[in-house]
């Protein structure tokens, strides 16, 4: 997508999680596509969340501007209640009460999944901040910013998640995040249905290549497949542009509503509307994980 291609200019979009990663892909992406979008987190300059990233919201909103929309970075804590309902309070004057997309994509739990431990063995501390954190926030998120869109019956409500089968992802609480989700968006869109020409769905990425990801394998998005030797299945991973390019697709889509209630992915979307990665790729995560999986149990028998 170039910023000559500006569909979505003069439309209205919430972030919830843009500080990096996927949601800094999506927002960018919309900002291209000439969207004004509220970039919201809880790292700002001069005051990380406890995560310690380096990446701010600040920063994104001016990244979507510089791309040809209009960023707007706000600080909010998407588990506090009266932050949230302030943020939407914001858009209405702002606004004029116009929001047409909703981004959830808060998580917040990248420092609390442990990995490699079973179920009896994880923190219960941590495992209930990842819900409240990642499940509860977009509640709370859903709650104040899709009465807007009823009011003006219409808009696109996206529950960001990983994965889009059943399949178990490797530790309990971070599956029933990621399962929740996916439940969210189909309870909304099924309170929706036939009421409101409001679409909601769940959308995931494959191995996504974000900041954190990067760092944890020690490498930079220059010199990523370095890191294919310590991680096999890292050959097929996606920037956060794959899923951001897939955002502003279907945000631009005229029947879009086709897809409420679905769970949808990056790899079968870039197929659907032609969109490429940043370096002018298509992965498909589900094809090569399969084909991996297939070597391996050849090998084994």
């Amino acid at each position: 997508m170039t910023t000559n291609q500006q569909n979505l200019r003069g439309k209205v979009a919430v972030v919830a999680g843009a500080t990096r990663g996927a949601g800094r892909g999506i927002a960018l992406a919309l900002g291209e596509a000439g969207a004004t979008v509220y970039c919201t987190g809880r790292s700002v300059r001069g005051n990380p969340s406890d995560m310690k990233r380096t990446e701010t919201i600040d920063e994104t909103a001016e990244f979507v501007t510089q791309r040809g929309g209009k960023g707007i970075a706000v600080r909010v804590d998407h588990t506090v209640e009266s932050e949230v309902k302030a943020l939407f309070e914001r858009i209405r004057q702002e606004q004029n009460g116009q929001l047409d997309i909703l981004i959830n994509d808060v998580w917040g739990g990248d420092d609390l999944a442990e990995w490699g431990k079973s179920f009896w063995e994880l923190s219960l501390d941590k495992g209930r901040l990842m819900l409240e954190r990642a499940i509860f926030s977009h509640i709370i998120t859903s709650r104040y910013g899709v009465p807007l869109m009823i009011e003006r019956n219409q808009g696109i409500i996206m529950e960001i998640t990983d994965g889009d089968s059943a399949n178990y992802r490797g530790n309990l609480f971070y599956d029933l995040v990621k399962a929740s989700v996916i439940r969210l968006a189909v309870a909304m869109s099924e309170e929706l249905r036939g009421k409101y020409n409001i679409t909601a769905f769940a959308l995931t990425p494959g191995f996504l290549r974000s900041e954190w990801m990067l760092d944890h394998f020690g490498v930079t998005e220059a010199n990523w497949r370095d890191a294919i030797t310590k991680e096999p299945y890292f050959a097929e991973s996606e920037t956060p542009h794959f899923i951001g390019r897939a955002v502003a697709a279907l945000a631009a889509d005229p029947n879009i509503a086709e897809k409420s209630g679905k769970t949808l992915a990056t790899w079968h979307l870039a197929q659907e509307y032609g969109f490429t990665d940043a370096d002018g790729r298509q992965p498909h995560w589900a094809n090569f994980f399969a084909a991996r999986q297939a070597e391996a149990k050849l090998k084994k028998d």
